[in-house]
């Protein structure tokens, strides 16, 4: 598990965007409300849940400093 800083990937960013996993999700009407990722994967909701609790995003920080 990840604590800290995590470190941005321009490559992950664009992928995570264009994937076919997500446009067949989005295009067929199989999206989900906001908060029931667990309902479709709990293992993943799980860990992203405890892994956004313990690493911080560089970018976010950065927007809130100059805000």
């Amino acid at each position: 598990m990840k604590f800290g800083i995590r470190k941005p990937s321009l490559k992950k960013r664009i992928s995570a965007r264009t994937s076919i996993k997500r446009q067949i999700a989005h295009r067929g009407g199989l999206k989900m409300p906001k908060g029931y990722g667990w309902i479709r994967n709990p293992k993943k909701f799980a860990y992203n849940k405890v892994y956004n609790k313990t690493s911080f995003d560089i970018f976010k920080s950065l927007k809130k400093l100059f805000k």
